[in-house]
């Protein structure tokens, strides 16, 4: 049997992208992920996340790292698509991408809703080729399944080069989650001004109250 796990990262802030990742190996190899140091991503420093992830990509069958845009987010919750919904659909992605449809896989994805039937229940309308997969969704999968920690790790990266992109690009910007103080003080500074550059999430309840005459995304973001 192969396992597949998924996990998000970016879920919650207002500048910058989301990630979702998938790993796929053989059941055994969870073992050496775990014996190389693969934990959940939140207890890892950077350094070892970087280095972790060069092991992971290495060692699975194959991964995939699908990145969803603040303004591809915005465009999905005006159209009536909640994010718990975009994460189904961009976990079905990675699975219509990454399942052959050769083998048994066992696929277990980190829930981001606290309704886990009614989550995997969506998810399932999205998937192309489910006769092959046993799908299990679980709260804190990242830390029970090394495989699921791989994905988390993949995604956390992802997201940490986005936003390391973002700072070469537009300086001091912080964490880009609303609990920054940095990230609040550049969004003050520098929404108006930054307003139709597809840097923030304007869906979100922080731009929304500092920025309340200029809630819907300009029609040039979506052309």
């Amino acid at each position: 049997m192969l396992l597949l796990g998924i996990d998000d990262a970016g879920r919650g802030p207002l500048i910058g992208p989301m990630f979702l990742a998938g790993v796929l190996i053989k059941a055994e190899q969870e073992k050496v992920l775990k014996a190389e140091g693969v934990n959940d991503s939140k207890q890892l420093l950077h350094p070892m996340r970087v280095k972790l992830s060069s092991i992971i990509e290495e060692s699975s069958i194959s991964y995939h790292v699908a990145e969803t845009t603040a303004t591809q987010i915005d465009h999905s919750i005006n159209s009536g698509i909640n994010l718990n919904t975009l994460e189904a659909i961009k976990a079905a992605e990675i699975i219509n991408i990454l399942n052959k449809g050769k083998e048994k896989i066992k696929v277990i994805i980190d829930c981001p809703s606290v309704n886990t039937k009614a989550w995997q229940a969506t998810l399932l309308g999205y998937i192309k080729n489910p006769d092959n997969l046993e799908i299990a969704c679980e709260h804190k999968a990242d830390a029970n399944y090394p495989v699921v920690s791989a994905a988390s790790i993949l995604a956390k990266v992802a997201r940490e080069n986005a936003v390391a992109e973002l700072k070469k690009e537009y300086g001091s910007i912080g964490s880009g989650y609303p609990s920054d103080p940095v990230t609040i003080e550049f969004l003050k500074n520098n929404g108006n001004r930054l307003k139709d550059s597809g840097l923030f999430r304007k869906t979100w309840a922080t731009w929304k109250s500092l920025f309340p005459g200029a809630n819907q995304a300009s029609l040039k973001e979506f052309s």
